[in-house]
């Protein structure tokens, strides 16, 4: 009988182990970009190479730049929503690998029941004291320590912590890259109120020097030496030069309200935004990017975090499919009347070892699964369009800056011709060859190509900026590598 029982039993299991979930389909995930095909084309060169280094905007040694920053990094509402997702995650690491461990708590009840004479402690409804029944009404009481332990026996717990810091990872990677945003942002919109203020500083000058020249055809005419055509062609380019300055003092105020919002902050702070001579060349693009292009991108680092905790979602999901063990335990004291609460005959211990196996779920654990490597999936797709995206970003700012660089060199040799006419017509005024209307007028073409200059020089600045944000800005990841390669092609042929 005994050997009958036996074989029952396992003939049970058997029909039991034979109807747990099953995966369905095992699929596939996306294979990631090779990070050695990253490269620039050849015929990208810039007169400087080199990485930008952590603190990038104080290269250009501009203590109003780097007060306008650390006000940013203090202030930018975009930061602190970056550092609100870090506490975030960091909270949800927490919470997930707390779970991990033993969980005891401190258990304490009083239950005041009517006992029922037709249940199963139907006995007890009874009113007998002799017999030790004082029913039908109890007051039980209940206190003591109790515990939960789960074995993590396919890693189902420890691949949902991966998970957990592997988001965590991505939000400090997403604040980095936040902060490049931010720092890059401000330099841009700073650089162009400076070359605002240099452009109305030329105006300005042609503005006085118009009107110098309208005096000079305004007492030729008094005098009866000119006619009023050329007065009136000098007036209506002084209206236009007085237009330009109107609306460039506009455009200054709309940049200075750009930056207030940017840095969040109000108008009774003074912004550090005195005129200054823009800066020279700073940075140029590298010999080469492969890896290093990845460890100093911070959102292409966010984005492989992801991709590495979508893989343990995914090895969690899996787990779910094989049985899960735990053990709970009690140790306290039970009784039905409180007044024998800590009498020695209350002691209780429960140690209750568990087993829970899925065998019929409706297609919930192959719907989680197959949510999961589609989540993967498709942040292996983002993260692999963000490498292209990332090198296409580097050679066009490159290249812009390649451009405008040689436009520049030209401008520089235009106005130096323009400043040997204007020397020669000052000269030849002096040596009384020449009106003092033709002597100022000289001056306009001059400041006019400088004015050019200045224009160029903001848009290269622009364009190495942006160069530094595409190159990562000083962000350096220490465990690129380490991630390389628990992301590589192999771990992905691994979960196929």
């Amino acid at each position: 009988m005994n050997r009958h029982a036996h074989c029952a039993w396992l003939l049970g299991l058997c029909l039991l182990l034979g109807g747990c979930a099953l995966i369905r389909e095992e699929g596939s995930l996306a294979p990631q970009r090779d990070p050695a095909e990253l490269r620039l084309a050849d015929d990208l060169h810039l007169a400087r190479d080199g990485w930008p280094e952590a603190r990038w905007w104080t290269r250009y040694e501009d203590p109003q730049l780097n007060q306008l920053i650390e006000m940013a990094f203090a202030e930018a509402p975009g930061i602190a929503i970056a550092r609100s997702h870090i506490d975030q995650a960091r909270a949800q690491a927490d919470t997930v690998k707390s779970l991990t461990g033993v969980q005891v708590q401190l258990i304490a009840l009083v239950n005041r029941q009517h006992v029922s004479a037709n249940g199963f402690l139907g006995p007890f409804a009874r009113n007998e004291p002799a017999l030790g029944l004082t029913g039908p009404w109890y007051t039980e009481g209940v206190v003591g320590l109790g515990g939960v332990y789960q074995l993590d026996l396919w890693g189902r717990q420890r691949a949902q912590v991966d998970a957990a810091l592997g988001v965590h990872n991505a939000r400090q990677a997403e604040e980095a890259w936040v902060e490049l945003e931010v720092s890059s942002n401000v330099a841009m919109l700073y650089f162009q109120i400076q070359t605002a203020q240099q452009l109305l500083d030329d105006l300005q000058h042609m503005s006085a020097i118009t009107a110098e020249v309208v005096a000079a055809h305004q007492a030729r005419i008094e005098r009866g030496l000119e006619s009023q055509p050329l007065k009136q062609q000098a007036l209506s380019n002084q209206a236009l030069i007085d237009r330009q300055v109107v609306s460039l003092r506009s455009q200054v105020w709309q940049l200075r309200e750009a930056m207030r919002a940017l840095l969040g902050v109000g108008a009774d702070v003074t912004l550090p935004l005195a005129p200054r001579t823009l800066p020279e060349h700073v940075y140029g693009v590298p010999d080469s990017l492969g890896y290093e292009l990845l460890a100093r991108r911070p959102d292409l680092q966010a984005l492989r975090w992801l991709v590495q905790a979508s893989y343990s979602n995914i090895d969690a999901a899996k787990a779910a499919f094989y049985p899960s063990f735990d053990i709970k335990a009690f140790y306290g004291a039970d009784a039905l009347h409180m007044g024998d609460l800590w009498a020695h005959g209350s002691r209780q211990i429960n140690l209750i070892p568990g087993l829970t196996l899925p065998i019929f779920d409706g297609g919930r654990l192959n719907a989680e699964l197959a949510n999961a490597r589609s989540l993967s999936n498709g942040l292996v797709y983002q993260y692999n369009q963000a490498v292209l995206d990332a090198v296409r970003d580097v050679a066009v700012a490159g290249s812009k800056q390649q451009g405008l660089e040689t436009q520049e060199q030209l401008q520089q040799s235009r106005i130096g011709y323009m400043r040997f006419n204007r020397d020669s017509a000052t000269a030849h005024y002096q040596r009384g060859l020449l009106d003092r209307v033709t002597a100022l007028e000289s001056n306009l073409p001059l400041l006019a190509e400088h004015s050019g200059l200045a224009l160029l020089q903001g848009q290269r600045l622009e364009s190495e900026i942006a160069l530094i944000k595409a190159l990562g800005g000083g962000y350096r990841s220490s465990n690129v590598m380490a991630v390389h390669r628990a992301t590589s092609i192999d771990y992905v042929d691994s979960h196929h």
